[in-house]
This record gives structure tokens, sequence and C-alpha cells, in this order.
């Protein structure tokens, strides 16, 4: 249910479970998180799933069973963070609870037009993962992340879009425009772009 695709410098990761909105399972989160700590020779990671749903977070049978309480959120979204080169979540459709964690993680989010954003984790009766808040205040600010996490509102890609959320809607083959957004860092001299990524990050 996890699909990887390495091209040379360039490691694709799809979350392939489409009939159930690509939600998350424990099994595939370590999968995930095996990936991306595997990724560290990687110089471009994209993230992006099958279907029209990106993921509706965790398989809500696991998440009932301590899945929404686990520390392999963190463990993936971390490793996201950690990735010396650049990270692209090319968002096929909504993005959800917990998964918003490994997008939160990445350098650049792009969408489609129809994709819509929302974390009920709160209505649900659990914690957001712990570095999510912060990531997402970082992005959007404090009161916008509050309007999601507590307010438990559903934003459309274009609110998402002016919020700052994403980074770009994308109209075309997302694959192709995450592709051409990584042409400059490919063509780069490695440790060139990822001092400039160093330097990007907060202080």
């Amino acid at each position: 249910m996890i699909e990887l695709d390495r091209a040379g410098d360039i490691w694709t990761v799809t979350i392939n479970r489409p009939d159930k909105a690509n939600s998350l399972t424990h099994a595939m989160l370590v999968e995930l998180a095996d990936i991306m700590e595997e990724a560290q020779a990687a110089r471009v990671v994209i993230l992006t799933g099958r279907g029209k749903v990106f993921s509706a977070g965790a398989d809500l049978d696991e998440a009932r069973a301590g899945l929404a309480k686990s520390d392999v959120w963190e463990r993936l979204s971390g490793a996201v963070a950690a990735l010396p080169g650049l990270s692209i979540a090319a968002l096929n459709g909504t993005l959800a609870g917990g998964a918003m964690g490994m997008a939160l993680a990445c350098d650049l989010r792009i969408a489609v037009p129809g994709a819509k954003f929302f974390y009920p984790v709160m209505k649900l009766g659990f914690l957001p993962q712990p570095s999510d808040p912060a990531r997402m205040a970082a992005l959007i600010g404090p009161a916008r992340t509050k309007l999601l996490l507590m307010g438990g509102q559903k934003i459309t890609a274009e609110e998402a879009l002016t919020f700052g959320l994403i980074d770009r809607l994308v109209e075309a083959e997302l694959q192709d425009h995450a592709l051409a957004l990584a042409a400059d860092t490919l063509a780069a001299r490695p440790e060139i772009a990822q001092e400039i990524k160093r330097m990007c990050s907060p202080a």
C-alpha cells in the first residue's frame, strides 16, 4: 500500500489505498518512516497519493485501538523534517488528521484545487501529534492553527493557499509540477542545495 519509485536522485513515495481514502495503518506508517529514514541519500523526495484523497489520516479502526496515540507519527514526520534533500508534498486531494504531520514536515506543499484540509483531532478525543501544532503555526500563525485544531474548520485549497498552508495550486499534472520544482535543486551541487535548505530553516 506504499509504493516507492527511485529514479536516480528522485524518490517518489505514493500512498496507495484509494479504496479507504488512503487512510494509514500502523504497518503503512512504519513503512513510510523506514523509507524516509533511508531517503537521507535522496536529493529530492516527492510524497503523494493515489486517487482523489491524499490521506484521510489514521485508519479509524486502528485509531480507536491505539494508533492515534502511537509515536510512529512523530517518527515519520521527524524523518521527513530531517531529510537533507528537497521534500515536496504533492497533494493529490484532501489532507486530513494525522496525515497532516508528514505534509507539514515537507519543504514544499503543492495541491490540486479540489483538495480540502482539516484536522478533527479534538473532536475525536485525541491530541494532535506533538510537533504538528508548532509546524502548522510556523506556516500559518497561531490563530489560524487554532481555527483548524480547535475551531474544527475544514478549509478549501484556495484558503489553504491564502493562509500559507500550501505553496501553490496546480491545475496541470501534479507530478510534472513537482519535478519542475525539483529541477534547480537537482542541477545544483548537493552541498550547495543542502546548505541553502539549512539556511532557510528557523534558527
